[in-house]
């Protein structure tokens, strides 16, 4: 086999991804939101949630201490995961909970600001209880102690309310708002606000 030499080889400058980061609690309706939005972009985007790699580690019960270390590297993973995908110029809907403040600086430290459509993904806490309860599939309680927490930032470039709006009308909003995104982006004004 012949590998390509300098003038069939592709360019190694790929211009940036655009990253739709969806930011809500457990159960809050981030991957539901994610489907439409494939189904609904124009241009080819890949959907990673953050459970995705979750769900590929092994499932051998580890002891507490050790456990809170590997979920740290597995999130640390997925932001490097998400910036390669996006530097290859791919482009990405992330869905996460930042119900950490450390997991939004290592974003931010990571992403490339103007390439980063932030969106915060609301539903009140009544309704996150009853949806965890009927999924049954999370440990109860987990929507509730992430709420306070996920959203303390209090800044995005678009916002939904999934009690209230559909997956299918938020995504179109998400869509109709990336043919106009304004600049300073909500990640932009994030990363000032932290360097001053």
């Amino acid at each position: 086999m012949t590998l390509p030499g300098p003038a069939t080889a592709m360019s190694t400058h790929t211009p940036g991804g655009l990253i739709i980061f969806l930011n809500g609690t457990s159960s809050s309706g981030k991957s539901s939101i994610a489907k439409e939005l494939l189904q609904i972009l124009d241009e080819p985007y890949f959907h990673i949630p953050v459970d995705a790699f979750h769900a590929m580690r092994t499932g051998r019960e580890m002891p507490p201490d050790r456990l809170t270390s590997v979920l740290h590297r597995t999130w640390r993973g997925y932001h490097r995961a998400i910036a390669g995908m996006a530097a290859a110029g791919n482009n990405v809907v992330m869905d996460h909970v930042l119900s950490e403040e450390w997991r939004l600086w290592d974003c931010l430290d990571l992403f490339v600001p103007q390439d980063v459509v932030f969106v915060g993904v609301h539903c009140p806490r009544t309704e996150l209880e009853r949806r965890e309860r009927e999924r049954g599939d999370r440990p109860p309680g987990l929507a509730a102690r992430q709420w306070e927490q996920v959203h303390t930032h209090r800044l995005y470039d678009i916002e939904c309310d999934t009690s209230r709006v559909e997956p299918l009308p938020c995504a179109v909003r998400i869509k109709e708002f990336l043919t106009t995104r304004p600049t300073p982006t909500a990640f932009q004004r994030l990363a000032d606000g932290r360097r001053g």
